[in-house]
């Protein structure tokens, strides 16, 4: 009898102004269903969120530029057996698509996603979120950190002020600026009439900086008829998806999704 197909790893893609420490629940989740995981750090990010908010804003992570996080998870990719899943949150959705155009991976999961170049709509909290960590009139050589009232406004909407308070402390980490203008640049660029892996896009619908429109739009864009590309938006979530108290039931809609495609390793 033939060996059962072993199952591909699951990379997870971090998001902007968060350590990896924001996929530790869902590493758990899925190596409790039988996956590899993994949640690379960006440059300059692999210390916890506290020590890395002491450094702001004169952090070294302020060097980041798309390119360079993008190279990471291409190089860790490129040393794993097989291509792995991948699954993003917010940036780490525009990483993901970027990964699959260029067949890193096996499947691709884009949780609350950062669109690629040209994905726009009109959405009044997508922009005062937003424009903060651009830092169109401050200098690149200091880095983006939210303050605890942006938190609340952009990513933890919704939740008790306790659990605002206890991700801001966990997880909140200087971003640069750097990296969140190379949303804008052509190395956000894809090709949506390209073959690709299966990609699902999850979308929050209580989320204010990436708000489930954004990521309807970037669903449509895709235009290769024999990929699969679906999309599913969750009531309630807002942009802190991956903490709040329906991230298993989250988890396990990724899962069923990922056996309904029947992902092997490649």
């Amino acid at each position: 009898m033939a060996s059962p197909t072993p199952r591909p790893a699951i990379v997870f893609i971090t998001g902007a102004v968060v350590t990896a420490a924001s996929w530790d629940n869902w590493k758990t989740f899925f190596v409790g269903e039988g996956y590899t995981c993994y949640a690379p750090d960006w440059p300059h990010k692999e210390a916890p969120a506290a020590e890395l908010r002491r450094q702001h804003p004169h952090s070294p992570i302020a060097q980041n530029g798309l390119a360079d996080v993008l190279q990471v998870y291409t190089e860790f990719i490129a040393q794993l057996p097989a291509k792995p899943i991948v699954i993003g949150h917010s940036f780490g959705g525009l990483i993901v698509q970027l990964l699959l155009q260029q067949d890193a991976a096996v499947a691709g999961v884009a949780i609350e996603s950062a669109p690629p170049l040209g994905v726009v709509v009109a959405n009044w909290s997508l922009v005062r979120s937003v424009l903060p960590m651009l830092g169109l009139f401050s200098s690149l050589k200091t880095t983006f950190l939210p303050t605890f009232a942006q938190w609340q406004y952009a990513i933890a909407n919704g939740l008790a002020l306790a659990d605002q308070r206890k991700y801001y402390d966990q997880l909140a980490a200087p971003e640069s600026k750097k990296t969140i203008r190379g949303a804008l640049s052509l190395g956000a660029r894809v090709d949506f009439g390209r073959p690709h892996a299966p990609l699902l896009f999850l979308a929050g619908g209580a989320d204010r900086i990436m708000p489930a429109a954004l990521n309807r739009a970037n669903h449509r864009r895709y235009q290769h008829a024999e990929s699969v590309t679906d999309f599913e938006e969750l009531p309630g979530r807002c942009h802190a998806m991956l903490g709040q108290a329906t991230w298993r039931k989250d988890a396990a809609l990724i899962l069923r999704w990922l056996a309904s495609h029947a992902v092997e390793s490649k």
